[in-house]
């Protein structure tokens, strides 16, 4: 899809998630957006199109680190319960709890048991989330072997997206059907009725976007509040102002 068609389809897209964040300031709404999927998938873009024209005290993207020395003692969702939604908040998790089913299984980080203990209790922590109240979607963004190693290549070949690149990726992508494996297990214990997956083909990721910010806003019973009456003040007069005759560092413009 070319620069232009996007734009166009993306901006009233973009109009209805402002629309979508008053109505979750009015009504007080919590909504919980879990991202997932394999290293180059696309889940940074399509979060920067999510929140490109919107507040981002309303719609705060989580990314959390390796956990602290501390964090490793707790119990494994124990680090993420913290960042749920509020009261008119929407909250963006960049890669969630379902690192344990994932990148820290396949990666030696936990064992095959603390895995599968995992896959077995998490569907229950997220009924009690989803019964409290909050909305949750869960999308997994597949990517073909073929555009990972596109991408891949070029994060090697682009200094602008060097610092992209980690020992982690390079790992997994050795190891293509062990995040297979991983990915269908985690799959077949908790795509549940209250808290589904949702599966997108991000090979074409501006395809992918659209369909995404698409997707949410169709399954949010959100309604656009009316339009407010603005017209702007008159400025007030100077009455003897005077700008300063301090030096001033301006940046150049080119």
């Amino acid at each position: 899809m070319k620069n232009k068609e996007y734009s166009k389809l993306l901006r009233p897209l973009h109009a209805e998630l402002v629309a979508l964040q008053e109505w979750v300031k009015s009504s007080g709404a919590r909504i919980c957006v879990v991202f997932e999927g394999r290293d180059t998938a696309g889940k940074g873009g399509v979060i920067k199109a999510i929140t490109a024209r919107v507040s981002p005290r309303v719609f705060r993207v989580v990314a959390l680190p390796a956990p602290s020395d501390r964090e490793k003692t707790q119990m494994y969702i124990q680090r993420y319960l913290p960042h749920l939604p509020a009261a008119g908040e929407i909250v963006i998790f960049d890669r969630s709890w379902y690192n344990r089913a994932g990148v820290e299984r396949v990666m030696g980080f936990c064992t095959d048991e603390e895995a599968r203990r995992f896959l077995e209790l998490i569907p229950s922590v997220e009924r009690a989330i989803v019964d409290s109240g909050v909305l949750m979607f869960k999308y997994w963004l597949e990517v073909s072997e073929e555009q990972q190693t596109l991408r891949l290549q070029s994060r090697i070949d682009d200094p602008r997206k060097y610092w992209k690149l980690s020992d982690l990726d390079l790992a997994s992508y050795s190891r293509w059907y062990d995040y297979a494996r991983a990915r269908d297990e985690m799959f077949h214990y908790t795509d549940t009725g209250w808290a589904p997956w949702f599966v997108v083909d991000n090979d074409d990721k501006k395809r992918g976007r659209l369909g995404i910010i698409s997707h949410l806003l169709d399954r949010i019973p959100y309604e656009p509040l009316p339009a407010r009456d603005i017209t702007l003040p008159e400025r007030q007069d100077p009455d003897g102002y005077r700008a300063p005759m301090q030096p001033l560092h301006w940046v150049p413009t080119p």
